[in-house]
């Protein structure tokens, strides 16, 4: 439950992020590439729903992923005495998830 809550929490403040920009409508398109999800649209299809090219598409992701991954350490600090306890604690995040 901790490590689920810990993803949830990381997402919703990505969330937050993309509608305070105005892209939530982005976001809700990309955000099935922050996993390994097997149904998710083609880069060249995905570009096509959101009228832009298939690379800046790719850049979107890419950024998406980094913002994501910093959130998830942000909300594993707030868990953690040090900071030296981060990549631990991630580390025991996805054991627990079986990732």
């Amino acid at each position: 439950a901790w490590a689920l809550t810990v993803l949830q929490n990381a997402m919703t403040h990505l969330a937050d992020e993309w509608t305070a920009r105005d892209r939530h409508h982005i976001f809700d398109r990309l955000k099935d590439y922050l996993t390994a999800h097997s149904n998710a649209v083609p880069y060249s299809e995905l570009a096509d729903q959101l009228t832009m090219t298939e690379g800046a598409v790719r850049v979107a992701i890419h950024r998406l992923r980094k913002q994501y991954r910093q959130r998830l350490r942000d909300e594993i600090a707030q868990t953690v005495a040090a900071e030296d306890e981060i990549d631990d604690e991630i580390r025991d995040l996805f054991k627990a998830l079986g990732t």
